[in-house]
C-alpha cells in the first residue's frame, strides 16, 4: 500500500478488548446486565481469538509494529486467562495504555455500576508486573469523569489523593453530561436511584467546576477552584507545602 510504513495505529473499537467475547443469551433477547459485567457467568471473558488476532497481523509482511490505541476494559482483563495483558505490553502498548475507571469512591462507582477501586489496583499491579516482563516503561492513561450523579467534592478530593499517591497522569477528563437513554441520566433529572428510589446528590453550578477542577488539581488555572473545594469540606490539611497537599498555600497571583 503507497505510504504505508508498517505501523497499524490501533486495533480496536469503543472496546478493544471485546472481540471475540461472547454471550449465549444474545438469541434469547435484551439481557438484563446491559454493562457486561465481569461477574457475569455467562460472558465468555476468554480473550484467545483477540491473542490470536494480534499474532496474525504481526505476522503480516510490511507491518512492523501493531498497536491498540482505544481503550480496554480493564475488569475483563482481569478476569481472562489467555495470556492477553501480558502480550498486549510486550506488543501493543505504544507508551500508554487507555483505561476507563471513570472514578474510585465506591459510592460513585456505583452510581456508575462500574467495578471499585481493588479491580483498578490489581490491575495496575499486574499492568506494572507485565510490562517489566517485557523490558518496556509503559504507563496507564486513565479515563477520569467528575459531576457524576451521587459524586461529592469530597468524592473528588479521594480521587485526587489516589492520583497524587499513585502518580497518575489525568489527560482524559470530562464534566459528566446528560446522555438519553441511560441510568445515570435518569439519576440525573429525577434525584433518585432508579433501582433503589434513594435520593442522589446531584453536583450543579459551581460545585460542578470545583469537582472538574479537582480532576487536574495540578492546573494553576484551577487553584482557586480547588481551594474553595478544599475549604468547603473542611480539608485545609491539603492546602501547603507538605508532601501531601495537593496546592501550596499560595500561587503567584492568587488572591488568598
Amino acid at each position: 500500500m503507497p505510504g504505508f510504513k508498517g505501523i497499524i495505529q490501533d486495533v480496536g473499537g469503543p472496546t478493544a478488548n471485546m472481540y471475540g467475547l461472547v454471550c449465549p443469551r444474545w438469541k434469547q433477547g435484551a439481557c438484563p446486565d446491559r454493562l457486561c459485567s465481569a461477574d457475569c457467568p455467562t460472558l465468555e471473558k476468554d480473550h484467545s481469538l483477540q491473542v490470536e488476532l494480534l499474532r496474525r497481523l504481526r505476522a503480516i509482511p510490511g507491518v512492523r509494529r501493531v498497536f491498540v490505541g482505544s481503550g480496554i476494559r480493564h475488569d475483563l482483563v482481569m478476569a481472562d486467562r489467555s495470556g492477553y495483558l501480558e502480550d498486549l505490553c510486550r506488543h501493543h502498548v505504544s507508551g500508554h495504555l487507555k483505561i476507563a475507571p471513570e472514578h474510585i469512591s465506591r459510592t460513585v462507582t456505583e452510581c456508575m455500576h462500574k467495578p471499585p477501586r481493588q479491580v483498578l489496583d490489581d490491575f495496575r499491579e499486574r499492568f506494572r508486573a507485565a510490562s517489566q516482563a517485557a523490558g518496556r516503561e509503559q504507563y496507564i492513561l486513565p479515563y477520569l469523569m467528575s459531576g457524576h450523579p451521587g459524586c461529592t467534592i469530597a468524592d473528588m478530593v479521594e480521587l485526587a489523593e489516589y492520583l497524587r499517591d499513585n502518580s497518575m497522569y489525568t489527560e482524559q477528563v470530562q464534566d459528566f453530561t446528560p446522555t438519553p437513554m441511560t441510568i445515570s441520566t435518569a439519576m440525573y433529572y429525577t434525584g433518585l436511584d432508579p433501582f433503589t428510589l434513594q435520593p442522589v446528590h446531584i453536583p450543579q453550578g459551581e460545585e460542578k467546576r470545583i469537582q472538574r477542577a479537582m480532576l487536574q488539581y495540578r492546573d494553576p488555572g484551577n487553584y482557586d477552584l480547588v481551594r474553595e473545594g478544599l475549604e468547603r469540606i473542611g480539608r485545609k490539611d491539603l492546602i501547603g507545602e507538605g508532601e501531601k497537599c495537593l496546592i501550596p498555600s499560595r500561587y503567584r497571583g492568587a488572591k488568598h
